[in-house]
């Protein structure tokens, strides 16, 4: 099953990137981005269609991993180096990532959820507090 949803994500990002996000820049009513982070372990660049929600000072992006009960590796990825390239539909830019913390991710979370409820479903059913990344574009 690894391997399959490996293969899956691998399309997707190609078909994202083929089209600038016509194709696969959306689902469930919410914009997707393209997140590329440098592993902590390989150092070789990876890149994951990630949920994101539009914020005053970027794109939030919700770290759920479905539910599961650990972070995906992703997230331990931008926490490692939190300078990342991202891209939103046609549109790829440098970003560095900041996990949000107190008010500010009650607030994140409530538009997220609101926008997206299924993240709440995950965060009800797992023994971790979904983290919140803001992405920051680089200037």
């Amino acid at each position: 099953m690894k391997y399959i949803l490996m293969l899956w994500m691998a399309f997707h990002v190609g078909i994202y990137r083929l089209t600038g996000g016509k194709l696969g820049g959306s689902m469930g009513g919410y914009k997707l981005l393209l997140l590329t982070t440098t592993g902590r372990k390989s150092g070789k660049a990876h890149t994951n269609p990630v949920g994101c929600f539009d914020h005053k000072d970027g794109y939030v992006i919700v770290a759920s991993n479905r539910g599961q009960p650990n972070n995906p590796a992703w997230y331990h990825n931008l926490k490692s180096n939190p300078r990342v390239t991202v891209q939103v539909l046609d549109k790829v830019m440098s970003a560095t990532a900041e996990v949000l913390s107190g008010e500010a991710r009650a607030q994140a979370w409530q538009q997220v959820i609101a926008t997206a409820p299924s993240y709440a479903k995950y965060e009800k059913h797992s023994t971790r507090e979904i983290p919140l990344v803001l992405l920051r574009p680089s200037k």
